[in-house]
């Protein structure tokens, strides 16, 4: 083992480290020293245990433990919450002996607590790009004795958006700090970046495997365009893994894929930017604890993580470039482990399986995905090669194996364990061929059948797609032999072929059970509710009902049947009054003589204005309330006469037509006794109006509107 620090080589002997792998032997090779680092490794190669080596001398200098905790010494910047925090742990153990501090900044945690964290002082403070930078900006965090910055994951970081925030951390820290990049690739814009904040940066290349992933065997599974959902159950059967992941593309496909595999039994959980933090870490807590075994996430959600045990990854979508398949990939085979990446190509995506699996420089295997026959032949030869056949009986055992001995033969002793075992765990899907993407044909004639009835039904949960494998697998027939399954709210109807029934009751035995404690009984006659032709759905209906229409409103009973109807009023209190009881009150005929009102106040005095263009009077009245009606053309002049007016016309001889001028310009307004309001006189409208009233066409009308 390459020389380290006392303290870390004591902890790596605990943990059970016996050599270092290529990237971490690398990462601490005396020729470095002190040196900037650019290291490019593939996934799972042991990148967080090497530059925490690195940082060893940085850190602790001569000593061989931390002083009192202050400010921070490091930052070690990830790209999500998961590698952040999972990176905390690894350094946590490492740097143990050492006496470290750790502390953790990344979203979704409480930032109160973080605040305190770091007031009482931390050596080592791992964070994500967002949640750090507003730790800077709220001045809650020192960055005055930084000693090393790390980015994980750089790539990632880019990919996500996070360059600003990486330039702003670099540009507040320390300019004689040591700076590690590590990333699967080294992309110009990780280049540009090294280039800008690490001086004369040392590239680290770690490539000494024959090819991508050694550790990794690679198969893309064919499948019909129909069946890409029941062979993630099948593969996962398959293989029977420890822990799997299953990626997915969107939050919904995680959601839909996630239901399926726990409603077939699957012990699942999910991973996606919609979940909680805490939600988040309690999903990783369970895969570890070995409570689930299949985790469903998204590209993001499970970036970085390393869970103990995965020896599967499913590519339920395929990804959208082979950086991402290969980081994919590489949640498996880590650390010297062997695992199996699948993908699942459909005839549609085949071309683009080829281009992703060609650009990550990968061979893999083009098989067809598992079929129902593969899973239960598998299963048989784990059943076989399980090492309790070779132990020797318990005490506690000896009484109830010689009661079973002494009652059953060995054949049912056999029988009756295969069906224990395969009640334990899912039943495999029927998988069509690959190159099967057509419809499937109509079926031929059913023929005579018998009906059993299951005792679950609605309320519990039956559903067809499960229902039909547990019926072929406990009953030892096909899909083809049953005929129409008919899901009542406590009970279901199976129709089964005549000429299966013997077979089928024969398997079942006496207690005609199946897996899930589920008690078929045959029934004498076809029941009430599946004899007779289908109902027809869907499709408008045939006729309305007489003097009814679906659009109106009726007096018979609404829509849909369950709603009640309730009283209405007879149509005839709704009928309306006669037009007369809403006419408004006559306007005055229009008069040429002046029209004066008893309760008519008297003007106020205006002081004189001048002429304006318009030809505006002097002496204006400020009101024109109480004047005469519009359509005389009597005006009042100083020295009381009455004067008629004539209005301006066109060329043609037609009078100006506008719209009205003033206060009340466009408003309906009358005056005592419903008469109308006087508007302006030099308004083009009542110019227009006033010319109308001489020739007799109406202008005394109440105006509409404008």
């Amino acid at each position: 083992m390459t020389p380290v620090k006392q303290a870390l080589a004591d902890a790596l002997s605990k943990r059970g480290y016996e050599t270092l792998t290529p990237v971490q032997t690398a990462c601490i090779a005396p020729e470095l020293g002190d040196a900037d680092l650019l290291v490019s490794a593939q996934t799972g190669s042991g990148k967080t245990v090497g530059f925490g080596l690195a940082l060893g001398d940085t850190l602790l200098g001569g000593a061989e433990a931390f002083d009192r905790a202050g400010s921070p010494l490091a930052l070690v910047i990830a790209p999500t919450r998961e590698l952040a925090l999972q990176v905390k742990r690894e350094l946590d153990w490492l740097y143990g002996e050492a006496g470290v501090v750790m502390a953790s900044c990344v979203g979704g945690m409480d930032m109160r607590d973080e605040r305190r964290t770091l007031a009482r002082g931390a050596h080592i403070v791992v964070a994500t790009p967002g949640r750090l930078r507003d730790h800077i900006m709220r001045k809650s965090i020192d960055l005055s004795h930084i000693r090393g910055v790390v980015m994980d994951e750089a790539d990632e970081m880019l990919d996500l958006g996070f360059r600003e925030d990486l330039e702003f951390i670099l540009g507040e820290s320390p300019e004689d700090r040591r700076t590690l990049m590590f990333s699967a690739t080294v992309p110009k814009a990780i280049a540009a970046l090294a280039k800008s904040y690490q001086r004369d940066a040392v590239r680290v290349e770690t490539k000494s495997e024959a090819k991508q992933h050694a550790d990794i065997e690679y198969k893309a599974m064919q499948v019909a365009n129909h069946d890409g959902e029941n062979a993630i159950i099948n593969i996962l059967r398959y293989y029977d893994a420890p822990n799997a992941i299953v990626f997915c593309n969107t939050r919904a496909m995680v959601n839909r894929v996630t239901t399926r595999l726990s409603n077939r039994g699957f012990p699942v959980v999910a991973l996606s930017g919609e979940l909680s933090q805490a939600e988040r870490t309690h999903a990783l807590q369970a895969m570890r604890d070995g409570r689930a075994r299949v985790c469903v996430a998204t590209d993001v959600a499970a970036r970085g993580i390393d869970l103990p045990g995965l020896d599967l990854v499913v590519h339920a979508e395929l990804p959208n470039n082979h950086e991402t398949m290969l980081h994919r990939s590489g949640r498996t085979g880590r650390a010297g482990r062997k695992g199996v990446s699948t993908l699942i190509v459909t005839a549609k995506v085949r071309r683009k399986a080829e281009r992703i699996l060609q650009g990550a420089k990968v061979s893999a295997e083009w098989v067809s995905a598992p079929s129902a026959d593969d899973v239960r032949s598998r299963d048989q030869e784990r059943l076989l090669a399980d090492p309790m056949w070779h132990e020797p009986v318990a005490e506690n055992e000896v009484d109830m194996v010689a009661k079973l001995v002494d009652s059953f033969s060995n054949e049912q002793i056999a029988a009756a364990y295969m069906r224990l075992y395969a009640a334990r765990v899912s039943a495999p899907e029927e998988l069509s061929a690959a190159g099967d993407n057509k419809p499937a044909k109509a079926r031929a004639p059913f023929g005579p059948s018998k009906w059993f009835s299951v005792n679950s039904g609605r309320n519990q949960g039956t559903v067809v797609g499960r229902l039909l494998p547990i019926l072929c697998n406990g009953g030892g027939i096909t899909k083809d032999d049953i005929g129409a399954i008919r899901i009542q709210n406590d009970e279901t109807f199976v129709e089964l072929q005549e000429s299966s029934v013997a077979g089928f009751k024969s398997t079942l035995g006496s207690a005609m059970t199946v897996e899930g404690g589920l008690v078929l009984t045959e029934l004498a006659k076809p029941p009430a509710a599946a004899s007779g032709p289908r109902p027809a759905f869907g499709g408008k209906p045939k006729g309305k009902p007489a003097g009814k229409s679906f659009g109106k409103k009726s007096d018979g009973p609404r829509r849909g049947g369950d709603k009640p109807d309730y009283d209405r009023k007879p149509k005839a209190e709704y009928a309306p009054k006669p037009k007369d009881e809403y006419k408004p009150a006559a306007a005055p005929k229009p008069s040429s003589a002046p029209v004066v009102y008893d309760d008519a106040p008297a003007p106020k005095a205006r002081k004189p204005k001048p002429e304006s263009k318009g030809g505006k009077p002097a002496g204006h009245p400020a009101s024109k309330r109480f004047e005469k009606p519009r359509s005389t053309m009597d005006r009042a002049r100083d020295d009381g006469a009455v004067t008629e007016r004539k209005p301006r016309a066109k060329p043609d001889g037609k009078p100006f037509a506008g719209k009205p001028k003033g206060k009340f310009a466009g408003k309906h307004k009358t005056g005592p006794g419903g008469a109308p309001a006087v508007g302006k006189p030099n308004s083009k409208k009542n110019k227009a109006r006033r010319a109308a009233a001489d020739a007799g066409k109406g202008g005394g009308q109440t105006p509409r509107r404008s």
